[in-house]
């Protein structure tokens, strides 16, 4: 199976979905926990709420493996992006609920790890990096929108319920000044969502590395609290009531940061 899914579009704006893949390749599923190949901590379903990306006509990449095989937003050499905070790794051992991952004497040694890096990390970063310039070259500009969600509650984390539109840009470091406002005031204004800009998700590595306002790529992440969209606990079922009244907040974000890219 390909790493990712990709699609490009012509507005100069790419969708990047890291951590909604569920695969398994079956030789590693069969040394998880069980715990672990329920995939709790993945970001379900984006694909199907984001739904109106290509009427934007957004580029879109999806990964389509388990963030276990290896995490995407995560730096190659698994620095902690917030330091003095807890934070599972580039290939995670344990879950956010800290079960383990892997059962007693399976978990991958470094040469394992370094091969998922090649085999994983590499090519959606490849591709990511690909669709960035082809945008910047054919519009002057690029602009990424990192697309996540995370459970309300996860105590590993963050103490109590986390509000429902977590927007990050590395502390105003990845995007303009111009086009976080917009979102931002976006997100504020959505009537029955609670939002944030820069609390405790603040962008990972993709945020960090790719949004530099300086040669004109400007990147916003946005983590969603679950519970504004599907069932929290397994199966993890997509509700689309809920759905459908959070797509026009989304899209409405999206086209906030289309509209201030055109300026600049």
């Amino acid at each position: 199976m390909d790493t990712y899914t990709f699609r490009a579009g012509t507005a100069p704006l790419l969708v990047s979905m890291p951590h909604t893949g569920t695969h398994l390749p079956p030789e590693l599923g069969a040394r998880m926990t069980r715990a672990a190949r329920v995939l709790p901590d993945t970001d379900w379903h984006l694909e199907r709420l984001y739904d109106f990306l290509d009427a934007l006509g957004a580029s879109v990449l999806v990964a389509t493996h388990s963030r276990y095989v290896v995490d995407l937003n995560r730096p190659p050499d698994d620095t902690n992006l917030y330091p003095g905070q807890d934070t599972t790794g580039l290939v995670p051992v344990d879950t956010f609920a800290r079960a383990p991952v892997y059962q007693d004497g399976a978990a991958p040694d470094g040469a394992e790890i370094a091969a998922r890096i090649d085999r994983y990390w590499r090519p959606y970063h490849a591709r990511l990096g690909q669709e960035l310039e082809r945008l910047r070259s054919a519009h002057g500009y690029a602009l990424l929108w990192d697309a996540h969600s995370i459970a309300s509650r996860v105590p590993r984390f963050f103490s109590g319920r986390l509000p429902d539109l977590n927007l990050g840009t590395a502390g105003g470091r990845s995007c303009a000044r111009a086009a976080i406002d917009a979102v931002a005031a976006v997100a504020q204004r959505a009537a029955g969502y609670t939002a944030v800009l820069d609390g405790r998700f603040k962008g990972g590595y993709i945020t960090r590395r790719y949004g530099q306002p300086n040669t004109r790529v400007h990147t916003i992440q946005l983590e969603l609290a679950e519970i504004t969209y599907m069932e929290e606990a397994p199966p993890f079922a997509f509700d689309e009531a809920r759905a459908a009244r959070l797509r026009p907040v989304l899209r409405a974000l999206l086209e906030a940061m289309l509209a201030a890219g055109r300026s600049l």
